[in-house]
């Protein structure tokens, strides 16, 4: 779950308060989850400690360890990992199928860590949290949401204290963001279910496949159920394809 406490490291704070902010940024960044000894981030924990790094290059390395990457880049379906991108970085729901694409292109054409570096480097993030703020869930608050929907998709995301959010594979907000479509809000529960995208249809524009040229075609469309979107994704990625845009259709 997302955490609503602002938490922030001064030039004056303690070892106790850099501590809390240690573990305030795992909690946030890795979704809440149980972080053994052997996977906390020692040197970035130490850079941190004499200050040689900032809160949010410590929140950096967090997003780039094998701990996020496995749970959230490896596991989780492409919008899974925006979406959660969004909360754990920015501290809000994506506001539009437009957002989602765009981290989605970013992913596959530039990689993973271009996509999490997108979120640090962005203006929202420095303007939000600055250097030396823990990101926190802004969700409920109206200058994190441009979109009155942003408020409401909040609820489908954070679904309580004691959910990891890792134990969620599947995408929470494909169809409301896909539709432009508002969700009732929910209330936070202990267990959270997953949405079922499966039965949903999206349309894929892809440009520059491989496949493509003795056609001569600039763009090439398919047509794809919920729940092939990461193995089609990685076709085109395998393609050297372009997406060019991502939008649901039935």
């Amino acid at each position: 779950m997302a955490d609503s406490t602002k938490c922030e490291l001064w030039q004056t704070s303690g070892a106790d308060e850099v501590q809390a902010v240690i573990r305030a940024v795992y909690k946030q960044v890795l979704g809440n989850p149980h972080v053994m000894e052997s996977e906390r981030l020692v040197t970035a924990e130490s850079q941190l400690c004499d200050r040689s790094i900032s809160v949010r290059e410590f929140v950096r390395l967090v997003a780039k360890s094998d701990f996020y990457s496995t749970r959230y880049f490896q596991k989780c379906a492409p919008y899974r990992f925006v979406e959660l991108n969004f909360l754990h970085l920015l501290g809000r729901a994506p506001q539009d199928q437009t957002e989602i694409s765009e981290h989605i292109i970013r992913c596959v054409e530039q990689g993973y860590s271009a996509e999490i570096d997108s979120y640090l480097d962005s203006d929202e993030y420095q303007t939000a949290f600055g250097e030396n703020v823990v990101p926190y869930y802004r969700g409920r608050s109206s200058e994190a949401n441009t979109k009155q929907l942003g408020y409401n998709r909040m609820s489908l995301l954070d679904r309580g204290f004691a959910q990891i959010d890792s134990a969620v594979k599947a995408s929470q907000l494909v169809y409301a963001v896909a539709t432009n479509s508002a969700n009732a809000i929910k209330p936070s529960t202990s267990r959270g279910g997953a949405y079922v995208a499966t039965e949903k249809m999206f349309k894929i524009v892809v440009t520059g496949s491989k496949f493509d040229r003795p056609r001569r075609l600039s763009n090439t469309t398919y047509i794809v159920a919920g729940d092939n979107m990461t193995p089609q994704i990685q076709r085109i990625n395998r393609t050297s394809g372009k997406i060019v845009s991502i939008t649901e259709i039935l």
